[in-house]
This record gives C-alpha cells, structure tokens and sequence, in this order.
C-alpha cells in the first residue's frame, strides 16, 4: 500500500525548520509561492510576539522537485530560520507549567530544559505548513478544498457565514483569520487585556474539506480509522488540547434520532464524486465508522493559552528545588490565527495521506485513473 509519510526537523533557534515528505506521486504541479502564501500566514494574527518581525519564512526545495513538479523520490522543504542562535541560548532552569519543559526533563534526564523546549517549540510547525501546502496542491487535483479559520478566541465567539466561499473572503480580509469581522473588535480588545495582564488566550478552530470522496480510511484496524488518524494529526499541534468531529461533545446529549444524518438517493444531485447519495445533515462530520461518507469532513479543534507568561506561574529551580517563578521565553499573547492555519495544513495531510492509499500510484495521472475507475465502479453498484 503506498504511503504519504511526512516527518520534520529542527530547533525554534537553530539554522533552519527541515521537511522530509515521502510518498508524492510523481507529476505533481508545485507551487512554492503558494507553500510560501501559507507561511506568511501562519505568522499572521493580532496579538503575535516579536518572533514575528524577526522571521519571514520562504521556503526553500531542496530536493524531489524538477521543473516545478515532484520527481520519485522525497521531497525535501527548508525554512531558514534567522532568529538562529541556539549555541548562545542561556541555560532554562524553572519550567513553565503546561509546557513541555518539566516532562522532558524528567524524561531525557537532562537538567537544562533548552534542550527540550527548543524542539517541543511551535516553530516546528513552519515545517507542517509547508507540506499542508503540497497536501492541498494533491488534493485539488481530486477537487478537495480543505479550509480552516478561527470560530473563538476566548470569551468571544464569532457567527460563521453558511456559504464556503463567503467564509474564505471573510477569513482572509481578517488578520485574526476570523470569518465574522462583526466580532473582531472584542476579540482584539480580550487579545489587548489579556495582553496587559501579562496573561495569555486560547481559542476554537474549525476547518471543513469539501469534495472529499466517500471511502477514504477504513473500519479494518483502529489504526486505520480516519477520524482517529485526524484526531490524532490535529492533536499533535501544540496547544491543541481538543478535538470534535462533526457534532462532537453534542452526540451525549441527544438521542439518535437528533444525531444520524437519513440517507437519500438523488442521481441528479451533485454530490462528491457524482455517486448520487445525500443527507439533509452532518451531524456526523464526513466520516462514518472511520471512513468518510462523501459529506464534508468537518473538524474542531480547541486551542488552550500559551503557557509562556509575562507574569509567570509558580515553579521550582530543577537543580536547587527551591521555589521559583517560570522561565519567560519572548511568546506571544495569543496564536489561534496561526494555529487555525497549521489545523488547516493537520488536516489536508491527512486527507491527502488516505487519499494516496487508496488511489496510490507513482504518478498523478495513475492515481487518476484509479480514482476514476473507482468512480465508475461505485456508480454500477
């Protein structure tokens, strides 16, 4: 079975941010303006530290690509880094509660956590969002469209439009990556108190991937369970704390009448994939026993505040054990807006993944053939 297989490297201070991707079909029109559009992206957002001023990431291919499209063979992205001074980072002592410090120290036994935050930073995810963007160059050539954009950012909620295309022009007119400019204003403002408490905020992310095909993952093996592996993809974000598919946490308080999406047969409708199968609903989120269903695969995710704060939390020396306030690393007050565009990268990754496993082949064009004899197969049945 083929396999889409993306792995990272990198420190948030040394030279540079290193993607290795393995499994792209050959043929694959890349597009690095587009990779570099979602880095810049990611480094969007009111409330953002200095880091921000500092970096202006572009992307860098360093190999699998000739002539603007992928060859066999993995591609390899690098993002520099030129706030690149790990050497000369100082020593961190006293870790800050609800990072990674304390329980990588206690895990590496090493007492100096520089070593651990350095790697556990969300810097890494430079290197995601640079192969989200090839993941969503694959799946256009199917059709798919994955789209993530900030539903919360503390006490506020925004109301989020119905139509698709109205959400992406809202989204990108907003430097919170909020489709509701009616609740930017008190957004900023929690984001500006927040700020001045030496606090920090958290928030909801949504993304919803229209014109995925039905059948993708499989109920086979819990490994294989695409709404698992998706949990999992976006999970792994740091500061996600969260994930709901579809309705969610809502599903305890319903009976299942209120929560299963009727099955209709329309062969006029224009479904994903032209298969003619419909639901007035989608409670369940495009997927159903851990394969997706041909609705549109909808995900939330739950963003906790940066745990790095102006005014730090109680802690302890790791070498005296005496009573300390928590190290403060330059942070920012709130990174919902960046991490709505590393959820958006999570998702098409993993979407793409299930998309070469079951449609895989060493090329674009062999991968749609196979779609589109799988499509002609599906319509017979």
């Amino acid at each position: 079975m083929a396999q889409l297989v993306v792995r990272t490297a990198g420190e948030s201070h040394g030279p540079a941010v290193i993607t290795l991707i393995e499994g792209l079909p050959a043929g694959l029109a890349v597009d690095a303006a587009r990779i570099d559009a979602d880095l810049a992206r990611r480094q969007s957002g009111y409330g953002r530290g200095r880091r921000q001023t500092i970096e202006k990431d572009r992307v860098e291919v360093l190999a699998g690509v000739r002539h603007g499209r992928t060859i066999p063979g993995p591609v390899v992205l690098v993002i520099r880094n030129r706030d690149a001074r790990l050497e000369e980072c100082p020593e961190v002592r006293r870790p800050r509660p609800g990072h990674a410090d304390l329980a990588g120290a206690l895990k590496y036994l090493d007492p100096d956590m520089r070593n651990i935050l350095e790697r556990a930073s969300a810097r890494e995810t430079a290197g995601r969002v640079a192969a989200g963007s090839l993941a969503k160059m694959l799946l256009a050539e199917f059709g798919t469209d994955v789209l993530a954009y900030v539903t919360r950012i503390g006490p506020v909620a925004a109301v989020v439009p119905t139509d698709l295309a109205e959400r992406r022009r809202r989204r990108d007119a907003s430097d919170l990556l909020v489709p509701d400019p009616g609740a930017e204003p008190a957004m900023k403002a929690a984001i500006r108190a927040a700020g001045e408490a030496g606090d920090t905020l958290g928030g909801l992310i949504e993304c919803v991937a229209m014109g995925v095909p039905p059948g993708l993952g499989s109920h086979v093996q819990w490994t294989e369970k695409l709404d698992g592996r998706l949990a999992r993809a976006v999970m792994s974000i740091q500061a996600i704390k969260a994930v709901e598919i579809g309705l969610g946490m809502a599903v305890a308080e319903r009976t299942g009448s209120q929560v299963h999406d009727p099955i209709a047969y329309d062969p006029k409708a224009r479904d994903t994939a032209g298969l003619g199968y419909v639901r007035p609903t989608n409670n369940a989120g495009g997927i159903e026993g851990g394969m997706t269903n041909g609705q549109p695969v909808v995900l939330v995710a739950a963003m906790k505040p940066i745990p790095t704060l102006r005014q730090p939390l109680a802690s302890v020396d790791i070498k005296t054990k005496q009573p300390e306030t928590a190290v403060h690393e330059r942070s920012d007050v709130c990174a919902v807006p960046a991490a709505s565009v590393v959820v958006e990268a999570a998702v098409a990754t993993e979407l793409a993944a299930a998309m070469v496993e079951k449609f895989g082949g060493d090329s674009v064009a062999q991968m749609k053939a196979a779609y589109e004899a799988w499509r002609r197969a599906a319509r017979e049945l």
